[in-house]
């Protein structure tokens, strides 16, 4: 590890700190429904979709009417994205001439764009028309990410209200995001990545000779409008298969940088608009405390792992760090950083190839994704999930105190404990138990591209990362029928069944009415409440999968400082 290395990780921490406050005040606003400087420009615009689309702005919807919207919607933009996928070879922008999808290819890759999640079957460059990059992919990637900022904001507000039944419009909040948020961002940022070097155009692939006199395609394409939108909305997908460690869609340290940055900005002030939206903004802050504690735990992991290298290599008098699947222009601090804050959030993009890096230096980000997504998280789920732990560690310290469980001014009660629960239990279940399925299964072994623990964790890397919404990969694992079908209704579980029950406990929280505060309450604000609430995520959210680390990754480790490898 070098000091240059920490250098980069603790300026790259100092801009989202800088950034959370004036994006979280700005994204209050818009969500609240106030004039902002933008809407001068933009309410036009806004009031022309609600027409079309027949919203009336003064209708609000239960909780269970708005998870009925966002299942629908979801619903819509799947069938819409398999029938283009698998279309697309008769549909115009098509220079490559690239065939259709098979049926449970396109299948497997309309519900991952349609949940966030962008797990990538296929090579970008080689299977999708510029049509599917653009309307298809990077349209989804606006809209889910879309969603996932409408369903926090909602479950925001029934922290918020008290005695009410509703938790605003689906349809409002929807467009709220991707038009005041999401689409003025990209408009900037993905004109700096064009700067950069990131291609936007529509010519088809160029083939040239290279200095060795080997033939080579060049990829072209409209890549850097899908490219901000992947990174921002933590969506994740690459237009080409090698993603942000393509120098097509990564060329320079200064993109690498921003794409960085473009992960965490949202998640981060999503905190920050928490806190102005309950009226407290040290809640909010609680809460950044907690994610940053583990994001810079993480790091700290995959650092040092990766700096200190392969023993192996080590006894055969060849010193150095682990650079195996890592580009050269990037080396350890920035691919390890990157790789971190890839996993924290539900994003999945790489700029180096996590199945290379080391037994401990893959671990973290395979646990990263296992928490649930919540460092950070996805943009919006990342902070509905935190908020469901925060939910829990109230209620074990009314337990562990003898005081009434309370946050906010509400009682925490069976109720509210349950859908927690239920959230919580989500990603343990439907990560491991596929996983098992897979471990004896022939067609789960049958694409595998190592043997022995390494194997193992490319089947737990791959339902774990689909089951987060995060979509990176052990690049090992091939795809077949088995893994198109089974990640695919993965990616839907990890979607709905989080978020679903979140509205529920948001619904439940709002028509309970407030109690004030009282020498029996438990602060929610102070460090020892961010203590717990990180003992409570380790224990709850990770403890879980230690045994089946422990048969990946963990073993992989002691094994390799025996000389073994896989």
């Amino acid at each position: 590890m070098t000091a240059i290395g920490w250098l980069e990780a603790i300026v790259f921490f100092a801009i989202v700190l800088a950034l959370t406050k004036p994006l979280g005040l700005y994204m209050a606003r818009v969500f609240e429904g106030e004039r902002t400087w933008l809407s001068p420009v933009l309410r036009p615009i806004e009031r022309t979709v609600y027409s079309i689309g027949r919203i009336r702005e003064d209708e609000e919807m239960t909780w269970y009417a708005y998870a009925l919207s966002v299942l629908a919607f979801s619903l819509i933009g799947l069938v819409y994205l398999y029938v283009l996928l698998r279309t697309q070879a008769w549909l115009p922008l098509n220079p490559g001439h690239v065939g259709n999808l098979s049926a449970d290819l396109a299948w497997n890759t309309a519900v991952s764009f349609m949940t966030n999640t962008n797990w990538q079957f296929y090579s970008g460059e080689t299977a999708m028309s510029y049509l599917s990059q653009m309307a298809g992919l990077a349209w989804h990637n606006f809209v889910s990410a879309s969603v996932g900022i409408a369903v926090a904001v909602a479950v925001v507000r029934g922290l918020v209200r008290t005695n009410a039944k509703t938790l605003g419009n689906f349809w409002i909040d929807l467009t709220r995001a991707w038009l005041y948020v999401l689409l003025p961002i990209c408009i900037v940022i993905g004109t700096v990545l064009v700067w950069q070097g990131i291609p936007q155009n529509f010519h088809a692939y160029q083939r040239v000779t290279s200095v060795e006199g080997f033939s080579q395609s060049i990829t072209g394409g409209p890549m850097a409008s899908q490219e901000v939108i992947k990174e921002l909305g933590t969506n994740g997908g690459g237009f080409v298969n090698a993603n942000s460690a393509s120098p097509n869609e990564n060329p320079t340290p200064l993109t690498n940088f921003v794409e960085m940055l473009l992960i965490f900005a949202l998640g981060a002030g999503l905190t920050y608009a928490y806190g102005k939206m309950v009226k407290d903004t040290r809640q909010g802050w609680a809460i950044f405390a907690a994610m940053a504690i583990l994001f810079f735990a993480g790091f700290l992991v995959v650092y040092w792992a990766e700096a200190a290298g392969n023993p192996i290599v080590h006894r055969l008098g060849v010193a150095g760090a682990n650079m195996e699947g890592k580009e050269c222009r990037f080396g350890i601090p920035s691919s390890a950083l990157f790789a971190t804050v890839t996993t924290d959030t539900s994003c999945g993009a790489v700029n180096s190839m996590h199945d290379s890096f080391l037994p401990l230096g893959g671990l973290i980000p395979l646990a990263d994704m296992q928490l649930g997504e919540i460092v950070f998280g996805g943009v919006g789920s990342g902070l509905y999930g935190m908020i469901v732990f925060v939910v829990l560690t109230v209620f074990i310290a009314g337990l562990m105190v003898g005081r009434t469980p309370e946050y906010l001014g509400k009682k925490i009660e069976r109720r509210e404990v349950q859908f927690a629960i239920l959230a919580a239990l989500v990603t343990p279940v439907l990560s491991l138990v596929p996983t098992s399925v897979a471990a004896v299964f022939p067609a789960g072994l049958a694409t595998l591209g190592n043997g022995g623990p390494h194997g193992f964790s490319e089947i737990l890397y791959a339902f774990t990362s689909t089951n987060a919404n995060n979509g990176s990969a052990f690049a090992g694992l091939g795809s077949n029928l088995f893994y198109d079908l089974a990640t695919g209704v993965n990616m839907i579980f990890g979607r709905f069944a989080v978020a679903i029950p979140a509205l529920a406990l948001a619904g439940a929280l709002a028509g309970k009415k407030s109690v004030p505060e009282s020498s029996g309450t438990f602060t929610t604000r102070s460090g020892i409440f961010v203590a717990l609430l990180v003992g409570v995520i380790i224990i709850v959210g990770a403890l879980t999968f230690v045994p089946a680390d422990s048969l990946g990754p963990i073993v992989e480790h002691l094994l390799m400082l025996q000389g073994k490898t896989f």
